[in-house]
């Protein structure tokens, strides 16, 4: 069996580290708060390159508020990428705001600016720019139209943690960024978990009153804010798995090369692309095909999983019906139906993604 992901044997693998974490943390009643929190959002920081680190409950909670920290005004229009997980759509609408969904590009499946321009009215205040798989987007062409337009640019990492753009780590190029550190990103907590990440002194502040009911002192509540905090059990176990990251992410994009190099030219299967000026770090591996899920079950029968982000895409939910017609000409409305994420991680050998491509090509000789 060859796991789409396994969370047990990447325990295993630093036991002792986790272990020594989490009873470090027991020890000293350090649960909400404290030396840990501290310890891990410096760290994480120095990670993104980026000034500021302020730890929150999950990813979820992350981009909300940094949507409220932009200080927007009611109604705004902010736009998305169409094909992404629903919390990058749900927390403007949940902060008061319009979604508004932008094509993005068919090689990295990101939004771009041209998707962007698209888009824009005189009510739009802001991107989220969502790192899709772990391909970053193009910042600098994204920049630009922020600039032009005097919008917010706000970077969605929770599947690019340690992703680069030229050379910069993402969660530090925009005005804000979010990260999730759900159990199945690549750095992952053991439960739910996130941050914020800005080189902007106000807005760090104003995000961590935010998130700590609209105070910094205990009592001094300038505010109403609300309570999403990173626990200390949670910060500490990320402590502990960040110096793994770069080894385990390093294995990633091994495989990931593995795939692109000996699955190239197979009739209706899409390969990804990854730009020239990017750090892929391969949260996924997602590759497209008509036949998708008869490869799938194909895959399945042969012991190997697979999984597919997302089938539906973010326009065509019922969640977003309101929203009237659905611009069926986008490329992420014609191909959510076959994307599927080919198994990837540090608990694989490359003998694991020989045997996957093994299966692949003889399914498509078939």
């Amino acid at each position: 069996m060859i796991k789409f992901l396994d969370l047990a044997a990447q325990y295993e693998s630093i036991k002792p580290e986790i272990d020594a974490a989490i009873a470090n943390v027991i020890r000293d009643s350090a649960f909400i708060g404290g030396k840990y929190v501290k310890e891990f959002e410096q760290q994480f920081a120095e990670f993104t390159q980026a000034k500021h680190c302020i730890g929150v409950a999950n990813g979820t909670d992350a981009l909300e508020i940094a949507i409220e920290a932009a200080g927007l005004p009611a109604g705004s229009e902010i736009i998305v990428p169409g094909n992404s997980f629903i919390a990058s759509a749900e927390a403007i609408t949940r902060c008061g705001h319009k979604v508004v969904f932008a094509d993005v590009d068919e090689d990295s499946y990101t939004l771009n600016a041209e998707g962007v321009r698209s888009k824009l009215t005189e009510r739009t205040k802001a991107i989220i720019a969502v790192h899709l798989y772990g391909h970053p987007c193009d910042l600098d062409a994204l920049a630009e139209v922020c600039k032009e337009h005097d919008m917010i640019l706000i970077e969605d990492c929770a599947q690019a943690h340690g992703a680069e753009y030229k050379g910069r780590r993402v969660g530090s190029l925009g005005n804000l960024a979010t990260f999730s550190f759900y159990p199945g990103k690549n750095l992952g907590a053991y439960g739910d978990a996130g941050a914020i990440t800005t080189e902007d002194d106000a807005l760090a502040t104003r995000v961590r009153m935010i998130a700590n009911h609209g105070r910094i002192s205990k009592y001094d509540h300038q505010f109403e804010g609300r309570n999403s905090r990173l626990d200390g059990m949670q910060a500490a176990i990320l402590s502990a798995k960040l110096p793994h990251l770069e080894e385990w992410t390093a294995r990633r994009i091994e495989i990931a090369d593995y795939y692109l190099r000996y699955l190239a030219g197979i009739d209706n299967l899409i390969l990804p692309v990854r730009k020239a000026w990017a750090r892929q770090v391969y949260h996924l591996f997602v590759i497209r095909s008509t036949r998708r899920d008869e490869l799938k079950d194909y895959l399945g029968a042969h012991g190997v999983e697979s999984g597919v982000h997302y089938p539906i895409a973010l326009p065509k939910l019922l969640a977003y019906a309101y929203l009237g017609e659905v611009d069926q000409q986008a490329f992420y409305n014609r191909t959510d139906s076959t994307l599927l994420s080919l198994p990837i991680g540090e608990h694989m050998e490359m003998k694991d993604a020989a045997h996957v491509v093994n299966l692949v090509r003889e399914f498509f000789s078939q």
